[in-house]
């Protein structure tokens, strides 16, 4: 039996290629154990002394910071989180929650709209409003955040569109 070199290529080709577009993808930027709640911020809202002291990896969109004398509150419009821990923002939200951080942040550097990924355990909640809506955020104390660049959020996602007709997409 005699092996055509194109299908030979063919074959090795594709799953190197698969490989390839896997390993874009970045990994993981914290770490989680099994006492990690998996639950949504507003599941936590809704008992949140069954989770006080858990820890959490949550992420979201920047709503607003607050700057307090001995800490700084970032309040985010949760959204889960991908593979890499990075917010899929084109999900819908999955409630609120006030990131508590010690000390001063600068608010520049957490602007409204940001994506953040932030690392910590459920410190209770705290009674709030939406607009006019009485709404309870979860506390979460956190350990480590991250803002996520434009660049970041696009990292690891293929650039590879199908529809109808021809086109050419330069990045």
């Amino acid at each position: 039996m005699r092996i055509r070199p194109a299908s030979l290529l063919t074959r090795l080709a594709m799953p190197a290629a698969l490989l390839m577009l896997a390993a874009c993808a970045p990994a993981p930027i914290y770490k989680t154990s099994t006492g990690t709640v998996t639950a949504a911020p507003f599941e936590v809202a809704q008992t949140p002394e069954k989770f006080s002291g858990n820890e959490v990896v949550w992420g979201g969109r920047i709503v607003q910071v607050k700057v307090f004398a001995d800490h700084s509150e970032i309040e985010l419009l949760a959204y889960p989180l991908d593979s890499s821990q990075r917010p899929k923002a084109n999900d819908s939200g999955s409630g609120r929650f006030v990131a508590v951080m010690p000390g001063y942040v600068e608010p520049l550097d957490y602007p409204a709209g940001a994506m953040m990924t932030v690392d910590g355990k459920l410190d209770g909640s705290r009674a709030g409003k939406v607009g006019e809506a009485d709404y309870v955020f979860p506390l979460v104390g956190v350990t480590h955040s991250h803002v996520w660049t434009a660049e970041e959020m696009n990292k690891g996602r293929n650039n590879i569109r199908f529809g109808l007709g021809v086109g050419v997409g330069i990045h």
